[in-house]
């Protein structure tokens, strides 16, 4: 998968009914995820994560599998911590591998205050002629990849869940996630059973990323960008449990076969509105 793909999917990549509280208490987040293209599924990815009270980790890893991941070799795994203050997200860290038969990577970065205070990235980005360069602000008041998948939402329910901007760096590119609401509709998964907010996604490519290249012309102007989000229990926060993204290849798919908050205890739709 091409690594604006990954991003998008990852960043998403990557909010809940009736939930006004904004101290958030104890929970814990298991879920499972299938990657597919064209329908074929190629591969799986984990989300787990523990909030308590105000702090936050998460934890992610995926990988190829089959004839794909036997080629490739595929895989990826990342981190990410930082604290929660009603409907404020201040990540902390984040850091993430990936490794393919070619090249691996792997991204370090400290962020304070929604800024980023350290960045690592070994090996380096190759600079390239048409690289858009990365200005100081651009590293201010974002969230990394990671932490953009806990959607904290203010009370008002699934039916504005998704209105809002996502502002990511991932240590390499500044990009924004756009997401308005499309609906809503009901899902039953191993774990959790009832309504998910339905948004549509844009991409809009800040800096870092290669101008002249026709994947990043062909990602700002898709409008086949969607993400499912369902409520974490107990919390004011929404976790996508579907991204599907139309590509130059076909269309790609993660979503989730297990959706699963504290252990022994099941998500349901009883705080619906």
């Amino acid at each position: 998968m091409k690594p604006a793909i990954a991003s998008s999917l990852a960043g998403f990549a990557l909010a809940v009914a009736t939930l006004g509280a904004t101290n958030l208490s104890a929970a814990s987040l298991d879920a499972r995820y299938d990657v597919s293209l064209l329908g074929l599924t190629l591969g799986t990815a984990s989300l787990n994560g523990g909030i308590d009270g105000s702090n936050y980790k998460l934890d992610v890893a995926a990988k190829l599998t089959g004839l794909v991941g036997g080629f490739t070799g595929g895989r990826g795994s990342g981190a990410a911590t930082g604290s929660l203050n009603g409907t404020r997200l201040s990540p902390a860290s984040f850091a993430v591998s990936s490794a393919s038969s070619s090249e691996s990577r792997t991204v370090r970065m400290a962020l304070d205050s929604n800024s980023v205070s350290a960045v690592e990235i070994v090996p380096p980005i190759d600079a390239k002629p048409d690289r858009v360069p990365i200005k100081d602000d651009h590293r201010r008041n974002i969230v990394d990849p990671l932490s953009a998948f806990l959607m904290p939402v203010n009370g008002k329910g699934l039916a504005s869940a998704c209105n809002r901007t996502l502002q990511i760096f991932d240590g390499a590119a500044r990009y924004d996630i756009r997401l308005s609401q499309t609906g809503t509709r009901e899902v039953k998964l191993d774990g959790y059973s009832g309504p998910v907010a339905v948004c549509q996604v844009r991409y809009v490519p800040i800096s870092g990323h290669r101008a002249l290249r026709p994947s990043t012309k062909f990602m700002v102007e898709n409008k086949d960008i969607s993400t499912w989000l369902a409520p974490v229990a107990g919390t004011n926060l929404m976790v996508p449990v579907r991204v599907s993204v139309k590509t130059m290849i076909g269309t790609a798919v993660l979503e989730a076969s297990s959706f699963k908050v504290d252990p022994g205890q099941t998500a349901t739709n009883s705080r619906r509105e």
